[in-house]
């Protein structure tokens, strides 16, 4: 992988701008969108792609798009998200590229389609590379109507793309109770999964301060863990009312199926159960599916798709945790496509 120049130029020289530079410049343009986490490793990472197209298939904000193209020149992006919100945050972030950028409403789980539907924006060229940073943004929380934070009472809705589907207060009007605690334990919700269902489902909340009664009703104060009692309650909500579990398992074989050979696909999550399912498809696709016995070797015949750069998921460092937080829980896995 080709190392970025960590160097600061003198601002009155004609030289271009360092990584540094560029993405200091592009953090204090930032609006109320997150920070971009582990964004020095993902800006070398896809700045050393060959021309192509990046497609970033989680824009939010714009923050990893803008600092990618400011670096890599050779690239264009696809960005993609269903968030009209994000739409409008990024349109604006990344007007100086707009030449270089197109942004479509769309899931990341419409990834392949999303690709066909735009060939005259490839313009014959390859997907060289795909970003994903899962979960919800910095922005979304903050924004209380939407409903995704217990911080502020707001309508109890949690819906990434608020034109379209049911809310979370709708969601818990027909969930099956058995089905709701296997979304909390799913969420590492264990020991009080029965007695929060049971407590919501009685109380059928239309706001977010009335799920947070109503889990605080079902938790003994001496039980409570560090944290606010109802966070991974709000988590499997809106896993659940975005269909997120299926929205990832398509989104990466869909990943997988247009990237170029060379391509890298780059993952973040933020829980274990995101994380959980990222490994296993990248395991997969690494393995070809081969359930041989180590000590035996393959004789299955099974095929490698991609080279997987590391067993372990890189985190980000100390330094950039203290800077922002919401680094803390990243897990970045990468692979590399060696074969259609």
């Amino acid at each position: 992988m080709r190392s970025l120049a960590i160097v600061k130029t003198d601002r009155g020289s004609s030289s271009a701008p360092s990584s540094v530079d560029t993405i200091e410049r592009l953090q204090m343009a930032q609006d109320n969108y997150h920070q971009p986490v582990l964004e020095l490793e993902i800006v070398e990472l896809f700045a050393s792609l060959p021309a192509g197209v990046l497609v970033d298939a989680t824009l939010g904000g714009g923050g990893h798009a803008a600092a990618i193209l400011a670096n890599a020149p050779q690239l264009r992006v696809l960005g993609i998200d269903r968030d009209p919100d994000a739409r409008d945050a990024s349109s604006r972030r990344l007007a100086e590229f707009s030449p270089r950028v197109r942004i479509v409403d769309a899931t990341f789980s419409d990834l392949e389609g999303v690709v066909l539907a735009n060939s005259e924006f490839l313009r014959g060229d390859d997907v060289v590379g795909i970003l994903m940073d899962l979960g919800v943004s910095s922005h979304q929380l903050d924004e209380s109507s939407r409903g995704f934070s217990f911080r502020a009472d707001a309508p109890l809705d949690m819906r990434m793309d608020p034109t379209k589907g049911e809310t979370a207060a709708e969601f818990l009007s027909h969930v099956d109770q058995h089905e709701f605690v296997r979304l909390l334990r799913a969420n590492g919700e264990h020991r009080f999964a029965g007695a929060i269902a049971k407590s919501v489902l009685e109380r059928q909340p239309q706001s977010t301060n009335e799920l947070t009664e109503a889990v605080e009703r079902a938790v003994p104060m001496a039980a409570r863990r560090r944290g606010h009692v109802a966070t991974r309650v709000f988590q499997a909500l809106r896993i659940a009312v975005n269909g997120e579990e299926q929205q990832l398992s398509d989104g990466l074989d869909a990943a997988l199926d247009v990237l170029a050979v060379g391509g890298i696909l780059a993952v973040i999550s933020y829980h274990s159960g995101e994380d959980r399912v990222v490994k296993s498809v990248l395991h997969e696709a690494a393995t070809g599916g081969c359930k041989c016995p180590v000590e035996l070797g393959c004789v299955c015949g099974a095929v490698s798709r991609v080279t997987v750069f590391k067993a372990s998921a890189r985190l980000a460092s100390a330094g950039e945790i203290e800077q922002n937080p919401r680094a803390r829980s990243a897990r970045l896995r990468i692979a590399r496509k060696v074969i259609l």
